[in-house]
């Protein structure tokens, strides 16, 4: 990507006005090196609304809003199911693209994005806003640099409580088409992607994934028993039933100590059989910060024509997971995967 570096405000645009919106739309509003320039809702009174409290152009039609050419970023906050079309279409108009997770529900539609955004010459990035935090920042780095060791056993719990009536308040939740996934394929995936990211790839795993409670096509729990790469073994444990929480916990266990990650703080840290007194860290919300971080940072990386902090590569490891759990759920067998070389990269639609 050659987008030449300019002082000038990075201009985005918004595609779906809902919940989610407000979050990109205000991390756009208190970045000084960006600015919201139009809106797009296939509801025309939601786009209204809307544009009127952030002050930006509506457009009932994503097309003309794409034919912008004073857009520089659209953030895609629409259901899952339709993120793999909409991101397309952007960056075939020579928009860089921002989505939501999950950023596609298959991989054939995640791949094709990549390709196109390659094709195009637009950077494409995903939100992942845990990894963000200090404490997960620091948790890598100390992981990386082999302070806790070979590693054993790397977990990831998600614990929290979606009723019924969560699922029926709109008719694309629970449901394979537009939803491509239910406890962990939208609620787990952050813990998912940071399991991966500071455990390592997975090599294979074995899943359990069904509705329990809830009356839905998608699952309400989800397990996974993983084999990384590295030679540690796993555990992925989530649902939308517990009355308990919410809980996000990732717990990494090493030949020389152990760490657990609440909420995005670190709360437990044994190295060589003493705690460790850890850093004072900058305070961090996963929402709104980690959003409000992506998002200067994807402002900084057009400015600047680099990568972002998150490219849409980095969305393959989380989708794979949860695909590979659905489908040993579905089959009953273990699903191994090929190595992360060859998996992101070598002969595969985005070999770079």
């Amino acid at each position: 990507m050659t987008t030449p570096v300019t002082a000038q405000p990075v201009r985005f645009g918004l595609i779906g006005c809902g919940i989610i919106a407000d979050i990109h739309a205000k991390g756009i509003q208190e970045t000084p090196e960006a600015e919201l320039t139009a809106v797009y809702d296939f509801v025309p009174e939601t786009a209204a609304r809307f544009g009127q409290t952030y002050s930006a152009a509506v457009y009932e039609s994503l097309e003309e809003m794409l034919a912008r050419d004073d857009l520089d970023v659209v953030c895609i906050c629409t259901p899952s199911g339709l993120h793999a079309g909409q991101a397309v279409q952007a960056a075939k108009a020579g928009k860089h693209v921002f989505v939501e997770k999950p950023m596609a529900i298959t991989m054939a539609d995640l791949d094709d994005m990549i390709r196109v955004s390659r094709e195009n010459g637009v950077l494409l990035s995903t939100v992942f806003p845990r990894r963000m935090s200090p404490a997960a920042r620091y948790a890598r780095e100390l992981i990386r640099e082999g302070r806790l060791g070979k590693l054993s056993l790397c977990s990831g719990y998600v614990n929290i409580y979606r009723s019924q009536d969560y699922y029926d308040s709109a008719g694309w939740r629970g449901t394979w088409a537009m939803d491509g996934g239910g406890a962990m394929m939208n609620q787990g995936i952050h813990t998912v992607d940071l399991l991966q990211w500071l455990a390592g790839p997975v090599a294979s795993l074995y899943g359990k994934a069904k509705a329990v409670l809830r009356d839905i096509e998608v699952e309400d729990t989800a397990v996974s028993v993983l084999q990384f790469e590295n030679g540690a073994l796993g555990l992925l444990e989530i649902t939308t039933t517990a009355h308990l929480g919410p809980v996000h916990r990732i717990e990494i266990h090493g030949e020389r100590g152990s760490l657990v990650i609440e909420d995005d703080d670190i709360v437990a840290l044994k190295i060589d059989g003493e705690p460790v007194e850890l850093p004072e860290f900058e305070p961090f919300k996963v929402i709104p910060d980690g959003h409000r971080i992506q998002i200067r940072d994807m402002a900084l990386a057009v400015r600047e024509g680099r990568e972002s902090i998150v490219p849409g590569t980095e969305g393959r490891h989380s989708l794979e997971i949860i695909l590979g759990t659905y489908e040993s759920a579905r089959t009953g067998k273990e699903i191994a995967f090929q190595s992360a070389p060859a998996r992101y990269f070598a002969g595969s639609p985005i070999q770079p």
